[in-house]
């Protein structure tokens, strides 16, 4: 694995000056989880292993209350491998479950509290957990959850803290499963994706080594027990003898992160990229973090804005790092950047390749494409996930033997990239992301990417519409940094700057804030359709005085689906497209009954300019074969046919888009 100068110097740049650094070798993924952390509890038997609000624990002590936990499965269940469902608050005692079931010999199915009820039942009962694991806060809902699905109940709390458990004697191989992690998706059922003990050990492998994680690191937890991000911080922590220190942000917010931060002097923080900007808008400005030394966004495009937050607010010492993976397949690329690093796009390269782990660019055939080729990213390695629970055929898809032979297999990932010819890759987004509209093919990351660096947005997120049949649009859901929002004319114009006029949306709506699935994700699901009210534009509404003003008004409101359409609201600032364009000409000269140009529209798109247009071609009405055969044109146009007439009249229009 060659790496450019500059990423090598950055990972000798993560060197960790207070404490020794202990390479994590190869030929230590061969064991179980559990034993890696006997290990660090029997070195570090008295150092600090997790810190919450209302509990510290030393790893003597950890250790202690996970031998008493797998003591207790293993009187209840036996021996043999079966998943544990536990249902527990983010809590030092939950990390303790979680490392008591490993030592057991079983599988830990966790179950976020604060998802929906329904969702829990749907894990549960497809997990086919026997058991659920939980205490005395949680005790009331389990109970309903076990008499539902039939499940025995184990609480933490009725443990007696003073009793001695002898350490389990079982060997765990490497191959056997430790988790089942269920993803959640905008669509359908979430599916149980289980990983084995050696690739989360070769994943933690990778990430120990690349930044060089020691007994000093502090590194907080910002994500629930139920997302895969959670794993690197645990296990980078507690495989490693550094300090965990778990905060709960969905109870307790972001306020106080920042003396957090700096009060306990994490060295390590990691989060999804829309949480680190939440954080941040809690910063006056002033707060530094001398202690931060590595600042992980993950889980969600990076952008740009993103770089220039760290820049300013980390301090010279800290390292950036855009990284990408999925429960599937772990990590399997990362990009350390610092503070002279200069990115021209919008999208941050999600970086370079890491040990064992290869990424393939193919095409919908299954041909690899070449340098700078935008093809599906396929990860080939030997340390791929088993597959999903109870789920074969799901999993002969997604998961594909290699065509050259050997143990490793092929993951596809549903996410588009190209690699630059120093090898680095550009995540391109969703490959069902990427949409079509009037003969175009668009990648919406690419248009969040550009209002995010508009001033005054804070989030944004772009979907293709189709309300009506052929009526398909691009809808922005933007929120804001601040009040007042940005007029809907002044984000035309910002993005008329950057993109396209095809790539510019139809409608925008402002939010509070967007709605989100349990495990912190945007929630696509639960966007709101756009309503019918005029958009919020800098032109005020001016009342259409003549018949003919009203008329077209009238035509307009219907077409757009705008309630109220004033003299001089321009075409596009309502939500106009090229198809919309079409309907509005088809209908004004089946109406007026004159010879009305496509692109009138374009070259005058308000209600007043129009029906200047239509005065001035009132002189010669069509007879009834001549409209016939205009509006059979107009309407037979497709999209793409729309989209290139306005494209030919773009040049003489310079209100378009403006």
């Amino acid at each position: 694995m060659k790496l450019p100068p500059s990423q090598e110097l950055l990972q000798a740049k993560c060197f960790h000056s207070t404490g020794t650094f202990v390479e994590f070798n190869k030929d230590e993924i061969e064991q179980s989880i559990p034993k890696r952390f006997e290990e660090q509890a029997r070195k570090y038997s008295n150092r600090t292993a997790v810190v919450t609000r209302n509990q510290t624990l030393t790893y003597d002590q950890l250790n202690q209350g996970v031998d008493r936990l797998a003591g207790a499965i293993l009187h209840q269940r036996g021996g043999r491998q079966e998943p544990i469902a536990l249902l527990l608050e983010q809590s030092a005692s939950a990390i303790s479950t979680i490392l008591g079931v490993l030592k057991a010999g079983k599988i830990y199915v966790p179950l976020d509290t604060t998802y929906p009820q329904a969702r829990i039942e749907y894990i549960l009962e497809d997990s086919q957990a026997p058991v659920i694991v939980t205490n005395n806060r949680n005790f009331l809902l389990a109970r309903e959850l076990a008499k539902h699905n039939g499940c025995q109940l184990l609480n933490i709390d009725e443990l007696d803290p003073s009793s001695f458990v002898e350490e389990p004697d079982s060997h765990i191989s490497p191959d056997s499963l430790a988790w089942i992690l269920y993803t959640s998706g905008s669509t359908g059922q979430p599916k149980g994706v289980v990983q084995t003990h050696r690739n989360v050990l070769h994943d933690i492998m990778n990430y120990t080594n690349a930044f060089h994680i020691c007994q000093a690191d502090r590194l907080i937890l910002l994500t629930s027990y139920s997302v895969v991000d959670t794993v690197r911080t645990m296990y980078g922590a507690l495989l490693n003898g550094a300090s965990l220190y778990p905060v709960d942000v969905k109870k307790d917010g972001l306020t106080h992160l920042a003396d957090w931060l700096n009060h306990h002097q994490i060295t390590i923080y990691r989060s999804f990229s829309t949480l680190f900007r939440h954080f941040i808008d809690t910063l006056d400005g002033d707060q530094q973090f001398p202690k931060l030394r590595l600042l992980y966004l993950c889980g969600e495009p990076v952008y740009r804005r993103d770089l220039e937050l760290y820049k300013k607010q980390f301090s010279p010492d800290c390292i950036f790092v855009n990284g990408i993976g999925s429960t599937e397949c772990l990590t399997y690329r990362w990009n350390l950047m610092d503070k002279k690093i200069q990115v021209n796009d919008n999208n941050v390269p999600v970086g370079y390749p890491l040990e064992d782990i290869e990424v393939l660019l193919l095409d919908d055939g299954g041909k690899e494409v070449a340098f700078n080729e935008i093809g599906e990213m396929s990860v080939r390695s030997r340390y791929l996930s088993p597959g999903y629970w109870r789920r074969p055929e799901l999993s002969q898809v997604k998961f594909l033997s290699d065509p050259n032979g050997g143990d490793e297999r092929i993951y596809r990932t549903g996410d588009l990239g190209l690699i630059l010819d120093d090898g680095c890759l550009v995540h391109m987004g969703r490959k069902d992301f990427q949409v079509k509209i009037r003969g175009y093919r668009i990648e919406v990351g690419e248009i969040e990417a550009a209002l995010l660096n508009i001033d005054n947005i804070k989030e944004a997120v772009v979907i293709l519409r189709e309300d009506r049949p052929r009526d398909r649009y691009l809808a922005a859901y933007i929120v804001p940094s601040r009040q007042p929002a940005l007029s809907i004319t002044a984000l035309r114009h910002a993005l008329a700057e950057k993109l396209p006029g095809y790539m510019v949306p139809s409608a925008f709506i402002i939010l509070d804030a967007l709605p989100l699935l349990p495990n912190g994700k945007l929630d696509r699901q639960r966007l709101p359709y756009p309503d019918s009210s005029r958009p919020n534009l800098d032109t005020p509404f001016i009342v259409p005085e003549t018949s003919v003003e009203q008329a077209l008004a009238k035509i307009w409101a219907e077409v757009l689906n705008v309630n109220h359409v004033g003299a001089h609201d321009n075409f596009f600032d309502l939500g106009g497209h090229s198809l919309a364009a079409t309907r509005i000409v088809s209908r004004v000269i089946k109406h007026f009954q004159v010879d009305l140009p496509l692109q009138s529209l374009f070259q005058s798109p308000t209600v007043a300019e129009m029906a200047t247009v239509i005065a001035e071609h009132q002189g010669k009405k069509l007879d009834q074969k001549e409209l016939r055969d205009i509006l059979v044109k107009l309407e037979s146009l497709t999209e793409e046919e729309a989209e290139r007439v306005l494209s030919e009249s773009v040049s003489k229009d310079t209100n378009y888009h403006k």
